[in-house]
């Protein structure tokens, strides 16, 4: 098949349809399940549902998630080194309470028999609902209609519920529905890709389980990590004759059974409410009171008053956070499907992490990672700042094992883990792992952030001073001043992952730097609470001589950033003859291969072009960008979205607009074939962050917000809404001007390509100037975007990594 074919039969078989506040399946395609599966999962941040059919089968894989329930598994090291992990965490899949079985004159509904004549499923970005529609006819020749309505509660925490309803068509029919709890679910082998996760056979032992009424509740505890977690259901039962009951409950499954005979026409209907709970501390009788309590509090609201409470709650999200893109249909639909999703996984979380997969699924065996603080946070910190508080509430509480962990190395501050769940360090390889002390600058870039955009001084004193305070004692514990007195950080792993274990990274360094700062000039807001915390004048001179002093390599010779001391010195990588099947490489090539070779796995010094861009001049920029577009082969979902922001920065408009297109269809298209595993909710998040800061040219700090739009030939018209120091505005960006409106708050001082102007009642417009575009720069060889500014029916999927 030539590559033309293979496009146009990638057009044909488009599993979604664009539309912009929906996404539509029109059929079932069950060779692509799972990854649907994890397009349609509902969450709260607290409780995840994938998007599994309402009888449980057929599945690609089920899922149903608690966020930091996990379990213990051990972590075999080749050899035994000291600092290496030995324990690790993984997310397991818990009580699942989606299942509703129907027979039809005692067949089993299953879309694999009988005749499918209609199915459709709808995930609703605007009341945050899945619905379902099938009309099926069983082997035995009976005809019914099944419809089905989902949703996980954004309001009451706990809840999440579904209507079934089950119609007669043709003839009479003798119908009986089984709703069900089931634990210890049997998943199938998601084979030996590391970024999967560890699946764990039979995590859950029961203790307790009970019926009455239309209630069943089973408790649980994980074998290893002795957590506790209850699940529970209840229900209504409507239909227009009699029907029987029967209700039972066992160690690992609570089924309540209804029959009852339909003519055409008529329905049965069952509401179904679920309750979750779990904790580590508190006992049997009390997780099971608070299942009840929550199924109570459900049952009191009504289907129709969490459809209604629940809607409202998404209303006054997309009032403050909503993006408009005309031109680019499926950028339309892929950004608020983003928004959505990545609400999803922060808005009840509460004190508990963010996953790199959010609640949909197992991947990374969900774990927390960077991802949160770099990708994910710069959305919700502008749109729904509350998430923002409670996932860096979840890090402040997590600095005791930090701290343990930093004393384990032998450093000061804190060092927090590269991968975790409950704030232990998961990662067993150390080079890509906790070499990796980045992270603990980017938790801290984080704070800096969003006291930037909200100006919450109880948040800075209660928790934002104490992480930048220990996140800068651990830079200045890990660098040292040479000779010369240049203080330099040696050893550790940037943002690219295929070049580790270096001196002076330039991401790691600028970002440590900001860290250093930071925290003097917050300590130095807050001294009560800096001697609390034992910082001294000293200190904080140190941190900020640390700072001043901060090596940041420059190749003389080649006019660019060395994203290491000595990378330009090393052999570039042959990329011509690298096949196209041997990405991503890390699968196919051995480290020791990478890490000598100039090859870049995601952006890393251009991801400082974007996060610290003041550190550099605009020629600066465009030099370093162009060197790293030749070396990157975007082995990683991170790298698209910050490669469109700087591409768009330095004039490749029509590049950006590729880039974005990759981030924001990663998972609508399944680009990594991988989303079976779980949605890349950072990468979602970059289409959120290549429209806004880099069409829009936002840019954010010290009080200061600015625009630089510009858009891409493809895009007609770019409007969005953020959220700043009490204000809410909208940036609406044409070819020609961008208009900046006041919705809502006291005003502020706006800037516009370099000019500042105070935004009021008026709105305001200004011009934009078009500027030439550059000579465009150079991918590796097959590694560049698929082009946007083509018939999407003959966009090529051919990306595979």
């Amino acid at each position: 098949m030539t590559e033309s074919d293979t496009r146009a039969s990638s057009a044909q078989h488009a599993q979604f349809l664009v539309e912009p506040w929906c996404v539509r399946e029109p059929e079932l395609r069950l060779d692509r399940l799972a990854q649907s599966e994890s397009v349609f999962s509902l969450s709260n941040g607290h409780v995840g549902l994938r998007g599994n059919l309402d009888e449980g089968e057929p599945h690609g894989l089920p899922g149903t998630y608690l966020n930091s329930f996990y379990e213990r598994r051990p972590l075999p090291q080749a050899e035994a080194a000291y600092g290496v992990p030995e324990t690790g965490q993984t997310v397991i899949n818990v009580t699942n309470g989606k299942v509703i079985r129907l027979l039809v004159d005692d067949e089993p509904f299953d879309v694999r028999y009988g005749r499918v004549h209609f199915h459709e499923r709808v995930l609703d970005l605007r009341a945050g609902t899945l619905s379902r529609d099938v009309e099926w006819t069983s082997p035995a020749g009976r005809r019914v209609k099944v419809t089905s309505t989902r949703i996980v509660s954004l309001t009451q925490r706990a809840v999440a519920a579904i209507c079934y309803e089950v119609e007669a068509v043709d003839d009479p029919v003798r119908v009986v529905l089984q709703s069900e709890l089931v634990a210890n679910e049997a998943l199938p082998d998601l084979g030996k890709d590391p970024r999967t996760s560890a699946m764990l056979e039979q995590p859950l032992v029961s203790e307790d389980h009970m019926s009455n009424g239309h209630r069943v509740v089973l408790v649980h505890r994980t074998r290893e990590s002795e957590l506790r977690m209850a699940a529970g259901m209840s229900h209504e039962v409507t239909c227009p004759d009699a029907a029987d009951h029967a209700l039972e409950s066992l160690p690992d499954i609570g089924r309540l059974t209804v029959a009852t005979r339909l003519k055409p026409g008529e329905r049965l209907r069952i509401v179904k409410y679920m309750a979750y709970g779990w904790s580590s501390q508190r006992s049997r009788s009390a997780l099971n009171d608070q299942v009840v309590g929550a199924l109570a509090a459900a049952r009191q609201t009504g289907w129709e008053g969490l459809l209604k409470e629940h809607r409202e709650f998404l209303d006054d999200f997309w009032e403050g956070a909503d993006v408009e893109v005309d031109g680019d249909a499926e950028v339309q639909q892929a950004v608020r499907f983003a928004l959505f999703h990545i609400l999803q996984a922060g808005a009840r979380a509460e004190r508990r992490m963010i996953p790199a997969k959010g609640l949909t699924g197992p991947g990374y065996d969900g774990h927390s990672f960077w991802d949160t603080e770099t990708f994910v946070m710069p959305v919700l910190t502008y749109t729904y700042p509350d998430a923002v508080a409670d996932a860096l509430g979840w890090r402040h509480m997590t600095m005791p094992l930090a701290k343990e962990r930093a004393g384990q190395l032998g450093l000061p501050g804190v060092a927090f883990p590269w991968r975790t769940i409950r704030g232990q360090e998961c990662s067993g390889y150390w080079p890509a792992g906790t070499a990796a002390f980045h992270i603990n600058a980017d938790i801290a870039d984080a704070v800096v952030r969003y006291l930037d955009a909200t100006r919450d001084e109880r948040f800075e004193r209660e928790v934002g001073l104490e992480i930048l305070v220990e996140t800068a004692r651990l830079w200045r514990g890990l660098g040292h001043h040479d000779v010369e007195g240049v203080f330099r950080i040696d050893g550790v792993t940037g943002p690219d992952e295929y070049t580790a274990i270096v001196d002076n990274n330039v991401y790691t360094n600028l970002m440590a730097r900001r860290n250093l700062l930071e925290a003097a000039d917050t300590a130095m807001r807050h001294p009560d609470v800096s001697d609390r915390l034992g910082v001294t004048t000293e200190e904080a001179a140190s941190w900020r001589d640390a700072a001043d002093r901060m090596r940041i390599p420059y190749d003389e010779r080649l006019g660019v950033h060395p994203q290491c001391d000595g990378f330009t010195n090393h052999a570039r990588w042959d990329f011509a003859a690298t096949k196209p099947d041997q990405y991503p490489l890390l699968l196919n090539v051995p480290y020791f291969d990478l890490y000598r070779k100039q090859v870049v796995k995601q952006a890393d010094v251009v991801l400082a072009l974007h996060l610290c861009g003041e550190m550099f001049t605009a020629e600066q920029k465009a030099r370093d960008f162009a060197y790293y577009e030749a070396l990157t082969v975007r082995d990683s979902s991170l790298s698209s979205q910050t490669q469109a922001v700087v591409a768009a920065e330095c004039g490749h408009l029509e590049l950006a607009h590729d880039y974005l297109g990759e981030t924001a269809l990663m998972d609508l298209h399944d680009l990594n074939r991988n989303t079976r595993d779980g949605l890349h909710i950072a990468s979602l998040a970059g289409a959120w962050t290549a429209l806004v800061a880099g069409f829009g040219g936002m840019r954010a700090s010290r009080g200061s917000l600015r625009f630089a739009p510009r858009l891409p030939g493809g895009i007609s018209r770019l409007a969005f809404r953020m959220r700043y120091r009490e204000n809410l505005i909208k940036v609406t960006v044409t070819g020609e001007s961008a208009t900046y409106e006041l919705l809502d708050g006291p005003g502020l001082v706006l800037g516009h390509h370099g000019e500042e102007f105070h935004l009021e009642k008026e709105a305001v417009e200004r011009d934009i100037t078009q500027e030439p575009a550059p000579t465009p720069p150079t991918q590796p060889a097959g590694r560049e975007p698929t082009p946007r500014r083509m018939d999407p029916h003959d966009r090529s999927r051919r990306r595979v990594r």
